[in-house]
């Protein structure tokens, strides 16, 4: 199983970023696809879950990004999004993508992927 994002970048406050993930390998099912960052000089246990949802659920936004950053999957797809709006500099930081469900054989997994670097001057 991998996890591929992308859509990082350097943008300035007040601009707009999507970022994508893909979900692939032999996977059977996926549960709960999410996001969460990691700010600049914070540890991984650090991170902060930004939007997440499982199958057929709402989705949990932080606080801090609720009313600006818009979630959205296609399971179709094994694809999750994050359109990001009304970026702030706090919103800088790596932001990885995490995914759990099972793979072929109905064996557990709980991946995240390699993160994307979403930088916002001020």
């Amino acid at each position: 199983v991998q996890l591929q994002a992308s859509g990082g970048g350097s943008v300035q406050a007040g601009e707009s970023l999507n970022l994508s993930c893909t979900v692939t390998g032999d996977i059977f099912s996926i549960d709960v696809m999410g996001w969460y960052r990691q700010a600049p000089g914070k540890e991984r246990e650090e991170r902060e879950q930004v939007a997440i949802s499982s199958s057929g659920g709402d989705t949990d936004y932080a606080d801090s990004v609720r009313g600006r950053f818009i979630y959205s999957r296609d399971d179709a797809k094994n694809t999750v999004y994050l359109q990001m709006n009304s970026l702030k500099p706090e919103d800088t930081g790596v932001y990885y993508c995490k995914s759990s469900g099972l793979i072929l054989g109905t064996a557990p997994y709980d991946y995240w992927g390699r993160g994307t670097l979403v930088t916002v001057s001020s």
